[in-house]
């Protein structure tokens, strides 16, 4: 493993533990923000591309009961990898609650949750796009007091991360990365922004 990290220029840009908690507390908190907070949780336990997001229908994580589904393939995807059998997204136990909360909401202000209906809407009912997600990420960036700003797709990288720190296989990144090649997984092996914080804190000076 230590060839490919040698060969690595520079490891994915990650968020901190810290930076997590601060988007999902500022999100959570506010009044306007909870289908902020779900979009970034999505993105933090499912490590799913912007694109991919903005294209969830409800169909796509409720079952017919109602109930938010554990497993689901992907519709839209990256096309890189034309295997559509490899393109399942598995729901962690605190985002399959919050979908839940979610929908729940959703219903309350009155929005479409038919199976054909976009999971996540803009403020004019329509399917959310790209760059307003882009854009929701920067404020909230700025509104949690980030010392830096991160591109949307940090938080798939940061997802990846963590699925390395927590199992330390790569195989387990592979899978929940959807790459074709585990070769294109090998970048997560490599220290995560947390770990070098981890690492300075202690640094003596």
């Amino acid at each position: 493993m230590s060839s490919y990290v040698s060969g690595i220029r520079r490891p994915p840009r990650t968020l901190t533990d810290l930076e997590q908690a601060r988007l999902l507390k500022v999100t959570g908190e506010h009044r306007d923000g909870f289908r902020d907070h779900v979009i970034l949780s999505v993105a933090l336990g499912t490590a799913l591309r912007e694109h991919e997001i903005c294209a969830l229908d409800v169909g796509d994580v409720v079952h017919a009961d109602g109930r938010v589904k554990r497993r689901f393939p992907l519709r839209v995807f990256k096309r890189s990898n034309t295997n559509a059998a490899d393109q399942q997204c598995v729901v962690p136990d605190d985002l399959l609650y919050k979908l839940g909360k979610f929908l729940a909401w959703k219903r309350a202000r009155g929005e479409r949750v038919e199976p054909d209906a976009p999971l996540f809407v803009s403020r004019l009912g329509k399917r959310i796009a790209t760059r307003t997600v882009r854009l929701m990420f920067r404020t909230w960036q700025a509104r949690a007091g980030l010392d830096r700003m991160h591109s949307f797709h940090a938080l798939r990288h940061t997802a990846l991360t963590t699925v390395y720190r927590r199992k330390l296989d790569i195989r387990y990144v592979q899978a929940v990365a959807r790459h074709r090649s585990i070769e294109s997984s090998m970048i997560y092996i490599a220290p995560g922004d947390q770990e070098i914080e981890d690492a300075m804190r202690a640094q003596p000076c």
